[in-house]
């Protein structure tokens, strides 16, 4: 099994500077250090959470470059129905030249039968996870760079079955918690160092803050190439992402986003020693590339051609957080509510995975804001249902370390919020003339019922949230939020206003 953990903020470690760290200077997106004695260069490509958007690789496609190319892990999303998803994600990382991938959640949502066929596809791709999961995945790999042997280590999020969307598919997984997985990482290492290689790369999902914790942990790894907490980590800061082990020698920690809308170059010199004298780490925007149209061609092959269907006016930003109401996701949740009828439209917050921009839009475009395939669902829930979901998601997104699942986006409805007390404090229906009716979140009705329309998995997997209806209490389409909102604007059939907001109510 790969290596697994969870942080012990209990304990942290005391670090003294080694006497072979002579000099340095951190500043911005620079290291440099006196080198010892010959130096090696190195230019690591890199990138992380891409979540199956593959309009940003294609772009990515389009300025990544390095020696060596590699992922932080989340570079697929969603279950079997996503296979196209899955294909096109292959496709990119051998277009790309990902040399190795840490395992995300993400690349855990479908059955471990599809996770061993897309690894299969990526035919350059050193795989730390393949799969039976246990008979696929390395803990280490070693590769040869401009004559150079690297270490390459892998590790999954210690959250890894929290955070799986269909945990039941991989009930033979379990993570470490953080101790078992700094030693489980430190034993790599001295393996790798038994075999004479002093460049050691550690390709980790598990976050910034247990990043850290690990490089100050353990002695040897030289870089860490981060994912899970969709951090933007630019240049080099000293605390920050420059991290100094327990021997004392300098650890670079990168992290690009998420979403594919960056993409990292970290260029470094080593000395005979295999310590790092020198640094620069660099992030891209990805918006600033254009799609190649060879490669859109051959991405086309395998998602389809996509259709035009309509054009935005304007759009609202996205929020920062999710705990902010999200316009794009109300709007997906408006277009639900409308083509089926229903009183009630909601969706994950957390699942949105793109945003609206003003111009042309295409059904890839809709698909990569929604890029979960889970067909819609319907059904008639109760007004106390209905409360205790809301409860439940309000006071977990509060409470939770980067506010997952996040606050519901919603479509005939609005509620009120207190931060203060972290929980649902007030809700209204609003019928199809727009008439408020209140509705006692204290005291909330189970004879009263609602027309709710949502995905399945928001529906009756719950994950994060309360069960709004049992699978068998549903009406389960064989079409997903994407088609719907496509089909909306072109109902609509007139320029796109992405505004909706004031759906969310904030009050202490």
């Amino acid at each position: 099994m790969n290596i697994q953990s969870i942080i012990n903020t209990n304990n942290p470690a005391k670090v003294t500077p080694s006497k072979r760290v002579t000099s340095f200077k951190a500043e911005n997106n620079n290291l440099e250090r006196t080198p010892i004695s010959d130096t090696f260069e190195l230019k690591i490509g890199y990138v992380n959470d891409l979540h199956g958007q593959t309009n940003n690789m294609m772009r990515i496609l389009s300025g990544i470059k390095g020696d060596i190319i590699l992922s932080g892990g989340d570079n697929d999303i969603g279950d079997e129905k996503n296979r196209p998803v899955h294909d096109a994600t292959a496709k990119f990382l051998n277009l790309a030249g990902v040399k190795a991938t840490a395992l995300g959640n993400h690349e855990m949502d479908t059955k471990q039968g599809d996770l061993k066929e897309t690894a299969q596809e990526q035919e350059e791709l050193d795989n730390f996870n393949k799969t039976n999961i246990k008979e696929f995945i390395k803990p280490s790999v070693v590769v040869n760079v401009k004559g150079e042997k690297i270490g390459l280590i892998g590790t999954t999020p210690v959250d890894l079955t929290e955070r799986a969307t269909h945990p039941d598919y991989h009930k033979d997984c379990k993570a470490h918690d953080l101790d078992k997985t700094t030693e489980l990482i430190q034993e790599e290492i001295n393996e790798l160092k038994k075999q004479g290689i002093n460049k050691i790369i550690l390709l980790s999902h598990l976050g910034i803050a247990r990043d850290k914790e690990v490089a100050q942990n353990t002695e040897g790894i030289d870089v860490i190439i981060g994912g899970h907490t969709h951090e933007l980590l630019e240049g080099i800061q000293e605390g920050e992402n420059l991290i100094y082990s327990a021997s004392g020698e300098p650890v670079i920690i990168t992290e690009a986003g998420k979403d594919g809308k960056h993409f990292g170059e970290l260029n470094l010199s080593f000395s005979k020693d295999g310590i790092i004298t020198k640094a620069q780490n660099n992030l891209a925007d990805t918006s600033l590339y254009h799609r190649n149209l060879v490669h859109q061609y051959m991405f086309n092959e395998i998602l389809g051609k996509p259709e035009k269907v309509g054009y935005i006016e304007y759009a609202m930003p996205t929020p920062k957080s999710l705990l902010e109401e999200n316009p794009h996701a109300n709007f997906m949740c408006d277009a639900m509510k409308y083509e089926m009828e229903a009183d009630i439209g909601i969706w994950n917050n957390a699942a949105t995975r793109n945003f609206f921009k003003k111009g042309d839009i295409d059904s890839s475009d809709i698909k990569e804001i929604a890029p979960f395939a889970d067909n819609i669902s319907v059904a008639e829930v109760s007004e106390k249902t209905l409360v205790k979901a809301f409860k439940k998601a309000t006071e977990i997104s509060y409470n939770s370390i980067g506010n997952k699942p996040g606050l519901l986006a919603v479509s005939g409805l609005n509620y009120t919020v207190s931060p203060t007390k972290k929980t649902l404090v007030g809700m209204n229906f609003i019928d199809k003339y727009g008439v408020e009716h209140p509705i006692n979140v204290d005291n909330p009705r189970e004879d009263k019922k609602y027309k709710v329309v949502a995905d399945s998995f928001i529906m009756s997997w719950g994950a994060d949230y309360e069960v709004l209806s049992p699978k068998d209490e549903c009406i389960e389409y064989p079409f997903n939020k994407a088609y719907l909102t496509c089909e909306y604007i072109k109902h609509l059939n007139k320029p796109i206003v992405i505004n909706q907001i004031g759906r969310i109510k904030y009050a202490d």
